[in-house]
């Protein structure tokens, strides 16, 4: 849902050859107001918006935050996403989202994250490669506006990298997501207290160590639904459930569905509601 009072400006990859060699599917720049509403049950995509201004909120990990100038969300494949105007306020956004096949849809690549960024470069060259879309789109010119994008976007979706020791601790769990992974377990690979792990995860990742492995247990068996015909039983102790009810909770609260819902939903055009079901 738009609204009469929101303005998009976006180009997508059948227009412009340039993201879709970088496996970009679309850029936008919008201004939005109430009633503006998206609701995508089914993201086959990544997605990555920044608030330029304004205020709206975002759906994330199951609960919504407040989506606020210099906070960028990233919305892995596979996750319930959404996010709206609050009322009375406008909401101007910058985003980028990618196509399944992308590097930053795959499987794991990363969790769903809310963190600081600065998004008015960003903005700068959506709008240049936008404008340029709407006279000659010289392609030498297009490709200089994507590169831009996707330096910046980089930047943006690569905070572990940012905090070097946290990468040996998720690259682990995503090897190994089936093991009962304990927070001493975790704090071991990162060399660290505790303590200290959770201040970091919070600070780089804006979530508890034991939410970021719910988080990347929970993307896998999302791919492993849409991508194979193992029994939901068999899904559940890949990732570390030995319990199928636990494991089916944790699935509908950080995703909507319960695992044989989801999996029963339609996976080529995913779907997207006009609607929020509630809030």
């Amino acid at each position: 849902m738009l609204g009469d009072e929101t303005v998009q400006k976006v180009v997508r990859a059948e227009h412009c050859e340039a993201l879709a060699e970088r496996r970009i599917a679309h850029v936008s720049v919008v201004d939005a107001a109430s009633p503006y509403t998206v609701v995508r049950t089914h993201l086959s995509g990544a997605f990555m918006q920044v608030c330029l201004g304004g205020e709206g909120q975002t759906l994330l990990d199951g609960r919504w935050y407040p989506h606020t100038p210099g906070k960028v969300s990233f919305a892995p494949a596979h996750v319930l996403h959404a996010f709206h105007c609050v009322p009375d306020k406008r909401w101007r956004l910058a985003w980028v989202r990618f196509m399944p096949d992308s590097a930053r849809s795959v499987d794991g690549a990363m969790a769903p994250t809310m963190s600081a960024f600065d998004g008015q470069v960003l903005e700068h060259a959506i709008l240049g490669l936008w404008g340029e879309m709407q006279g000659a789109a010289d392609p030498g010119t297009c490709v200089v506006w994507v590169d831009v994008i996707e330096r910046y976007v980089a930047r943006i979706l690569e905070p572990l990298q940012r905090e070097p020791r946290l990468v040996p601790v998720w690259n682990a769990v995503k090897a190994d997501l089936a093991r009962d992974w304990t927070l001493k377990d975790l704090a071991v690979l990162a060399n660290t207290s505790e303590e200290h792990l959770r201040r970091l995860c919070q600070k780089s990742l804006g979530r508890s160590p034991g939410k970021q492995l719910a988080a990347l247990r929970m993307a896998h068996a999302a791919h492993l639904l849409v991508t194979t015909p193992d029994k939901i039983e068999a899904i559940a102790g890949s990732v570390g459930y030995a319990n199928p009810f636990a494991f089916s909770n944790t699935f509908k609260r950080l995703t909507g569905f319960r695992p044989s819902d989801y999996r029963a939903k339609p996976h080529g055009a995913r779907g997207e509601q006009a609607a929020l079901d509630g809030h």
